[in-house]
């Protein structure tokens, strides 16, 4: 991921500098912690939409192939447009599609074909697989947006998935068109575009509902406008709806058996390389690093045993075959990206005080810890275990790990 360069200006009363109005000359973006893919990556879906002319579904900025080359990245090899092509200022004529997303090319085949159908699109899995960040990619590069989005809680009512109202308005000129505040959803349906719906199953049931009638009639009524054109605002070609679901929220919220007919499930699992999750955590957890203009310290040593003990852990196994327990935290590649930029920012911001290897032992603990405290016996399992036995091996990493063990027990 590219980094912004963050820029401050002084308080006009010469106090606090103030962060939240950039200077002259200076892009809104460079003030963002997180760009929505659809600028970060502006330049590279210009590219695609000029160099694949060929047939679109209704509304669709981009090719189908094209999606899929935004989302999978075109694998080094740089693409050149057409000569026919006549692209817009500052799109180059050829440029190399970085991979965004690390996982099966057909799981994100067969999502594109899903909303090329118009059909709902459900992505499931465990905490920290990349779920959201593949909608947004694929919102972005089917409708040029991945902002029309309803985040799903406890909390969220029916009105945040079809629409409110303006009270002011409302109580001035009653029930009118100018009066209604649509939701992001409706606003999909009325461009065409794609609408998300994050963690759909901490909605409760009777909200959920309410995209059943939705996604199966393609419309909203809206009864305090009987009588207007106004009453039924129908979805336009174009228009799906991607939801995401965390598999331990499963129980939170069941969803019914109508609503679940009305969408395609694509279960989005853990990476399966661990070269292209080392890669990830590694490209990640610089870009964070760095966005905090430090510099990136953190050797690939100390990268391999982090993702080594992450994927030995979650999948009960060691890459030796050893039997491992595994904790009740999902020990996610996120997690891991998450842990690799803590280990960057400890060297970048207190250098020398300890070596970095020694800073591990903690971040993992802190992060078994997460769902159960019981799980840091687990963790000091996995150190009586695998960690003993590869440092027993020869391997250096592996045995300075393990003389840090009395880490565990405090």
């Amino acid at each position: 991921m590219t980094s912004d360069i963050t820029t401050t200006v002084s308080a006009p009363t010469g106090g606090v500098p103030d962060q939240r109005t950039p200077p002259a000359g200076v892009s809104g973006r460079a003030h963002r912690q997180v760009t929505p893919p659809e600028d970060q990556y502006g330049t590279e879906l210009a590219f695609l939409a000029a160099h694949d002319p060929g047939p679109r579904p209704p509304g669709w900025l981009l090719t189908p192939r094209a999606v899929v080359t935004f989302v999978m990245g075109s694998a080094g090899e740089a693409l050149g447009l057409p000569k026919s092509a006549r692209p817009g200022a500052g799109v180059p004529r050829r440029l190399v599609i970085e991979q965004k997303f690390v996982g099966e090319r057909a799981l994100v085949e067969r999502c594109v074909v899903t909303l090329a159908g118009e059909r709902g699109l459900l992505l499931v899995g465990e905490p920290g697989t990349a779920k959201s960040m593949l909608s947004e990619l694929l919102s972005a590069a089917v409708c040029g947006t991945s902002a029309l989005t309803v985040q799903g809680t406890a909390g969220t009512t029916e009105d945040q998935l079809k629409y409110g109202w303006n009270y002011a308005l409302l109580l001035a000129q009653g029930p009118t068109e100018d009066a209604l505040v649509p939701s992001p959803v409706l606003t999909a349906m009325t461009r065409g575009a794609v609408a998300r719906v994050e963690e759909v199953t901490r909605c409760l049931p009777e909200v959920q509902d309410a995209l059943v009638s939705l996604l199966s009639e393609r419309r909203i009524a809206v009864p305090e406008l009987a009588g207007s054109e106004s009453a039924q605002v129908h979805a336009a070609p174009g228009f799906t709806l991607i939801a995401t679901a965390n598999l331990r929220d499963k129980g939170v919220s069941e969803m019914s058996a109508a609503l679940k007919r009305r969408f395609n499930f694509e279960t989005v699992g853990p990476i399966g390389d661990v070269d292209a999750e080392t890669a990830l955590v590694r490209r990640q957890s610089r870009a964070a690093v760095e966005r905090a203009g430090a510099a990136y310290q953190v050797d690939d040593a100390v990268l391999e045993a982090l993702v080594t003990a992450f994927r030995d852990l979650r999948g009960g196994r060691s890459v030796e075959g050893w039997e491992v327990e595994r904790p009740s935290t999902v020990m996610s590649t996120a997690e891991a990206v998450s842990v690799a930029g803590s280990l960057g920012l400890a060297t970048a911001y207190f250098p020398g005080d300890r070596d970095v290897l020694s800073l591990l032992p903690g971040h993992l603990l802190g992060v078994v810890r997460k769902d159960d405290p019981a799980d840091a016996a687990r963790l000091l399992g996995y150190w009586d275990g695998p960690v003993r036995r590869r440092a027993e091996q020869g391997s250096a990493t592996w045995r300075a790990l393990w003389e840090l063990r009395a880490v565990l027990e405090n």
